[in-house]
């Protein structure tokens, strides 16, 4: 392999962020006209009943043309979240053992209304 392909797959500055079962992963990386752009790597680990485990990865490549718009509509989406949502993160959803006890403060046609839902795995499309 030539000097100037290694160049291309080495890593110029990383960041790592580490979110429960997903590690996600920032890499500044050159072209082969030694420009840079970026790498967002999402890994998620995945456990089988036996034990045994696999990664998931997504990638997404952002180039300096894009920068900008894509830190602008960053900061506009997460800024809507938080002020439509908040800070605090209701993960007891996402936990395998999560049960909701209903009692009778649940909203009525709730049941109909999720069921109706297809669960989509983006890796499906």
């Amino acid at each position: 392999m030539r000097e100037n392909d290694m160049l291309e797959k080495e890593e110029i500055f990383s960041k790592v962020l580490r979110a429960g079962r997903r590690t996600y992963f920032f890499d500044v990386r050159a072209t082969k006209a030694d420009d840079y752009y970026i790498t967002i790597t999402e890994s998620k680990k995945f456990t089988e009943e036996d034990g045994s485990f696999h990664f998931k990865k997504h990638k997404i490549y952002l180039y300096k043309e894009d920068f900008s718009a894509f830190a602008e509509i960053l900061e506009e989406m997460t800024s809507y979240v938080l002020n439509h949502k908040g800070e605090e993160v209701i993960s007891e959803r996402h936990q395998k053992d999560f049960k909701k006890e209903y009692g009778s403060d649940k909203p009525e046609g709730i049941a109909t209304q999720r069921s109706s839902f297809t669960d989509i795995d983006f890796d499906d499309i």
